[in-house]
């Protein structure tokens, strides 16, 4: 069961790592619209220069969990590589109870009144001409932290299989 849903999990952040995906080149091609209006054409719109802003907050956002179930995020691997699976296994795990499981609930919890203030009057840009939807964008704060959590919940949850279905390793140290 638990390893069902940490795959569950796994998938939902494959999805928002692929999601990012797309919104990087949307990101391109209304970056390439701006540059190109602005200097083929003299013409310049507010609007499409805050929505590359908006698609990087999105692209940031939703693949920082799919870093972290693909072990792409930064780690001081000098150590880490060479170590056998279990010690690797008991780093993460801890790592993921003491830090990034604290750290993404305090996420949430910094941002969820930021976030509630900027629902309440359906905050746009402060630009005129600019998007009207700047609380969406604030909306991913906390979405991204419970994203976090819950790709820190598999994570432990690898390791956990690790550690109890570890018999013998001959790189054992």
């Amino acid at each position: 069961m638990i390893f069902k849903s940490a795959r569950a999990i796994d998938g939902l952040n494959d999805r928002m790592g692929r999601l990012s995906s797309w919104l990087t080149l949307g990101m391109v091609a209304v970056s390439v619209a701006v540059v190109t209006l602005r200097y083929l054409f003299g013409v310049g719109w507010i609007a499409l220069q805050e929505l590359v802003v908006y698609l990087f907050a999105g692209v940031v956002t939703l693949s920082i969990a799919d870093a972290l179930r693909a072990d792409g995020h930064v780690r001081i691997d000098v150590f880490y590589r060479d170590w056998t699976p279990r010690r690797q296994a008991w780093v993460d795990l801890l790592g993921t109870l003491l830090f990034l499981l604290p750290v993404s609930v305090f996420l949430a919890w910094a941002s969820w009144d930021y976030v509630v203030a900027s629902w309440s009057v359906l905050e746009g840009s402060r630009a005129a001409g600019g998007l009207p939807a700047l609380f969406l964008i604030k909306s991913l704060i906390p979405l991204t932290a419970g994203l976090i959590f819950l790709q820190g919940l598999a994570l432990a949850a690898r390791s956990l299989r690790t550690l109890t279905t570890w018999r013998s390793d001959p790189r054992r140290r």
